[in-house]
């Protein structure tokens, strides 16, 4: 059972939906009458992206990027591999990227450099879950649901080597289960 490889809830069910709730308002505020649209970085805030978007009430569309700094492992690379590209035309959109975790920033500052770049109107982060202790770049989210000590979460989309995603809550990993 994959609960046994938790060390303790972090984040329960409830403050998720809570939290997403609380977010989605706060974007529907700020971007009434733009062309708001939300990028999922894959795959670890596809399931922060879904409840966002039915939290947000205002029209946006979706894109989706899959980027690696992580491999197997539980550290950084600090290398950004894009593995997909957005398939949309970013010149004058309003974009909202969204992320599962905000680390050492250098994935999230390497994304918004790439996509600023392609004629934007604006860009802002938000992210579910922020480790401000381990940033390496200047880099503060505009909306983040909750910051967090610097242990290994897993669940609600994150996940260790692919596993863990599904668990509705985040959870602490129990450290001998990735120091195998």
């Amino acid at each position: 059972m994959m609960k046994n490889d938790i060390e303790r809830v972090l984040v329960t069910e409830e403050e998720l939906k809570e939290k997403v709730k609380e977010i989605g308002a706060r974007i529907t505020a700020d971007y009434a009458g733009k062309n708001l649209l939300l990028v999922s970085v894959l795959k670890g805030s596809v399931i922060f992206m879904a409840d966002l978007m039915r939290a947000i009430d205002l029209p946006c569309t979706i894109d989706f990027m899959c980027v690696s700094s992580y491999g197997a492992g539980t550290k950084s690379s600090g290398v950004v591999k894009i593995i997909k590209d957005l398939d949309t035309d970013l010149h004058g959109r309003d974009l909202l990227i969204v992320e599962d975790i905000l680390d050492s920033g250098k994935t999230l500052h390497y994304i918004t450099k790439m996509l600023s770049d392609r004629g934007t109107s604006s860009i802002r982060i938000a992210t579910l879950l922020d480790k401000p202790e381990r940033r390496t770049v200047p880099l503060t989210p505009d909306y983040s649901g909750f910051v967090i000590p610097d242990k290994f979460v897993v669940g609600y989309g994150l996940d260790y080597d692919e596993k863990y995603r599904n668990l509705p809550y985040i959870g602490v990993l129990k450290p001998e289960v990735y120091e195998k």
